[in-house]
């Protein structure tokens, strides 16, 4: 498998330190060392490889270490911090990640005989795998798209396909399965994530989620935060928390206004809630980061 790590690595040569688009429709790449702050976000559902180095991701209290041995995958959107180390050699950070698209997932789906592996409870949308020689090659062909951009809108969706498929033969394929049958309960309670990231700013009933999930509030919390690692009220404040410090970084905003247009009635909870998250109050937290941009 090191040869196609070797050619992956050079494929990708290129990438940046932020994401860096491919041409290809859903993977991107990104080198190097990424900014503490950048790495805690609101992730995309996605299938994620490093080549080199090795990241750590922290959801709800539960972190999750690989490197190119290994594969991450994530089923739904979830906040999450990362920590990414370069090589042994100090040799810088660098991946590719495959966006996930539940319709292609369940059109995949469709060809593939129904071996689920039936699971009397959830787990985490979100783990790690064992690499294999088989993915790391449908890796391959499809990076090698870019020097042949006229070949991608015909051969892309294929080898997206093949990424998908070997991903669903491993140990891990319960996750895309899942996600994508409207049935399941991880389905059903990515609904009710999708309707949290949209509405985050505005007042948020459980009870109107569980019912949305078809679930009783008791059995919505315990799938949530089993998919999770979050409760959905821990959900909603951290997708607030992670917008404010966008808007005090980005965009300036005042702590006062931050707080407001996230949803926060009061800013001294929010000063409270942003420092228990971040290590800082919200103010200190935009200078440490502007300084360590500069």
């Amino acid at each position: 498998m090191e040869n196609q790590l070797n050619e992956l690595r050079a494929l990708t040569a290129h990438a940046q330190n932020l994401r860096t688009e491919t041409g290809i429709p859903r993977v991107a790449m990104v080198q190097g060392a990424i900014p503490e702050h950048r790495l805690a976000a609101v992730y995309d559902p996605m299938v994620n490889l490093i080549l080199r180095g090795s990241k750590s991701m922290t959801v709800g209290g539960r972190t999750l270490h690989y490197d190119p041995a290994t594969y991450f995958v994530m089923s739904v959107g979830l906040p999450a911090a990362g920590l990414v180390l370069p090589s042994d050699r100090g040799e810088p950070y660098l991946a590719v990640s495959l966006t996930l698209d539940a319709g292609i997932i369940a059109n995949l789906l469709g060809d593939l005989p129904d071996t689920a592996d039936r699971r009397e409870h959830q787990e985490h949308a979100f783990s790690v795998a064992a690499v294999t020689a088989e993915l790391l090659d449908a890796w391959v062909r499809m990076l090698r798209l870019m020097n042949h951009a006229s070949d991608i809108a015909a051969l892309a969706p294929a080898y997206e396909r093949e990424i998908l498929y070997r991903v669903l033969q491993g140990p891990m394929g319960w996750m895309l399965r899942d996600i994508a049958s409207p049935d399941s309960a991880l389905a059903r309670v990515n609904q009710a994530i999708q309707q949290i990231r949209r509405n985050y700013a505005l007042p948020m009933r459980v009870e109107d989620l569980a019912d949305g999930a078809a679930m009783s509030i008791s059995a919505f919390h315990r799938h949530f935060k089993s998919v999770t690692a979050l409760s959905p009220v821990q959900y909603q404040k951290q997708i607030r928390l992670l917008n404010a410090r966008t808007l005090l970084i980005a965009s300036g905003y005042s702590v006062t206004a931050a707080a407001h247009e996230v949803g926060y009635q009061s800013s001294t909870q929010f000063s409270r809630e942003y420092a228990r998250e971040f290590g800082l109050p919200p103010g200190r937290d935009a200078i440490r980061i502007a300084g360590a941009m500069r």
